[in-house]
Order: structure tokens, then sequence, then C-alpha cells
């Protein structure tokens, strides 16, 4: 009897240790469940016309920054390659004075090109 009692203690500490061990859990997991918003991601795919909203707008602000961004990054290369071809460098001078013109070129009819004063937009 003294051994059945021992091992009933020992079941006891064992199955406290447990419980304690998946209240923990459950408590992770209740806060990995919070942080990652799982609750509005599931509100957000019940309704199907916000979801598209969203995604549109996301869309739409996407676009645009690629856009912009590509034509500031393209003017800003265009500005260096003039300034290059002004230091009159031998061989990459005269790469770089042909790269431009040919920009130039295709621009011709949408943009004036104005050399000392940048690019401005005008009509031709």
């Amino acid at each position: 009897m003294g051994k059945t009692l021992i091992q009933g203690n020992m079941m006891r500490e064992i199955t406290a240790d447990l419980i304690e061990t998946l209240k923990q859990k459950i408590d992770e997991l209740s806060f990995n469940l919070e942080r990652m918003k799982l609750a509005e991601y599931v509100e957000l795919l019940n309704k199907p016309r916000r979801l598209l909203y969203i995604n549109f707008i996301s869309g739409l602000a996407r676009g645009l920054g690629i856009a912009v961004g590509f034509t500031l990054l393209g003017a800003l290369v265009l500005f260096i390659l003039q300034r290059i071809v002004v230091l009159n460098l031998p061989l990459v001078s005269d790469f770089i004075a042909t790269l431009v013109h040919l920009v130039q070129c295709s621009w011709r009819g949408r943009f004036k090109i104005m050399m000392m004063g940048g690019i401005s937009i005008g009509t031709r």
C-alpha cells in the first residue's frame, strides 16, 4: 500500500507539471495568434469586397511608387552621365555622349531638352 501511495503522489506531481506546461504553451500560442492578427485576417477573408479594395489600393500605390522611383533614378543617371561627358574622359566620354544623344533623340516630340538647364517639359 505504501508503494501505491508513492506512485499516486508521483503521478499527481507529473500531472501537475504537465498541466502547468500545457498552460504555458497555450498562453504562448494565444500571444502568437494575437501578434499575427489572425482574427483580423480571417475577418478580411470573410469580406471579399474589402479584400479586393485593399489589394487594389495597394497595387495603385506600388505602381505609382515604381513609376516615380524609376523616373527619378533615370533622371539621376542621365544627369551623372552628362557630368561625366563634361569631364572629357577619352573612351568613356564618347560612349556616354552617344548614349545620352540616343536618349535625347528618343525624347524629342515629348520633351524639350536644354543642355544647360537640364530637362524641362515643353512642346516642339
